[in-house]
């Protein structure tokens, strides 16, 4: 399993597009609290943190986290793009995987900025690190993301009950990377 520590340097900073760029942290505290504090955001993902926690708790620049990339849109924070191994994963089939996750704020759902960003995440990784396949979980009900998924690339590779609802684990094989 090859670490993806030393490949996160590459990605800050690299333009996805011409409309979104990923980029480390930095006095993102207002968008990050409208992602992290949004009941739309977590209406899949649980309850959101309750917005006075989370300011009373929140450091003036987010910490960063290896793999933890912001997205940006003209110089502001609009979501969040997370590259991990899954080492810790309720499904044995998702362990030692490249996992993606992302969080958006609701206001730019549905105009392709996740699409964008999540595309551009996987054609780095795809050049950094050929034929690793990649992760992603969410739940059925999750309408959205699930298209998404499938847009990405994702199949299924299986559903099963966890958090009170029913989740979907699908997979971007290294062949899917080459298409």
């Amino acid at each position: 399993m090859i670490p993806l520590g030393p490949y996160f340097r590459q990605l800050l900073g690299q333009l996805l597009f011409e409309l979104v760029q990923f980029r480390a942290p930095r006095g993102d505290q207002f968008q990050q609290l409208g992602i992290l504090a949004s009941p739309e955001v977590h209406a899949y993902l649980g309850s959101p943190c309750p917005r006075d926690e989370l300011e009373r708790d929140m450091p003036e620049v987010p910490e960063r986290w290896p793999g933890s990339f912001v997205v940006d849109l003209d110089g502001a924070m609009i979501g969040q793009i997370l590259l991990r191994r899954a080492t810790a994963h309720r499904r044995p089939a998702a362990v030692g995987k490249v996992d993606l996750g992302y969080l958006f704020l609701p206001r730019v759902w549905g105009c392709g900025y996740a699409a964008e960003a999540c595309a551009a995440a996987l054609a780095w990784l795809a050049d950094a690190l050929p034929g690793e396949p990649v992760v992603l979980t969410t739940q059925t009900a999750n309408v959205g993301s699930m298209r998404l998924a499938t847009k990405l690339g994702f199949t299924e590779v299986e559903r099963y009950e966890a958090w009170g609802a029913e989740q979907w684990l699908g997979m971007r094989s290294p062949v899917a990377l080459s298409d």
